[in-house]
């Protein structure tokens, strides 16, 4: 048995994490961003722009290139980049889809960072 943050490590260790400062680089690479945060989140916090919302509940269902249920931006070529809130849930989420043979990682601090850093420099 394994505590969250042990589990947490474990998933992390796989990951190539993206910073807020190459997302755009990665992004303009071809890379899939995809926002897995609530609908409460997202209407209190903004939008990323340029993401593709899918709700963590569906996800692997979605991005798993041979589902019945993906979605059409779907592929085992293409990079993931997943974004939370704070980069704990898409750390676990993308670890999961490396299971599964996709090109998965996360966005590093998640949406708040990228907020603080568009504040900060814009």
């Amino acid at each position: 048995m394994a505590t969250i943050d042990e589990l947490l490590e474990a998933a992390r260790s796989q990951l190539d994490r993206v910073s807020v400062e190459n997302l755009e680089g990665e992004k303009e690479a071809g890379a899939l961003v995809v926002d897995i945060r609530p609908v409460e989140q997202r209407q209190g916090d903004g939008d990323l722009p340029g993401a593709l919302i899918i709700d963590r509940n569906v996800l692997e269902w979605r991005l798993d290139p041979s589902s019945s249920h993906k979605v059409p931006e779907a592929s085992y070529d293409r990079r993931v980049i997943l974004v939370c809130n704070e980069g704990y849930a898409t750390s676990l989420a993308a670890a999961t889809l490396r299971e599964l043979g996709l090109d998965a990682t996360d966005l590093d601090g998640g949406y708040q960072a990228w907020l603080a850093h568009n504040r900060n420099s814009g």
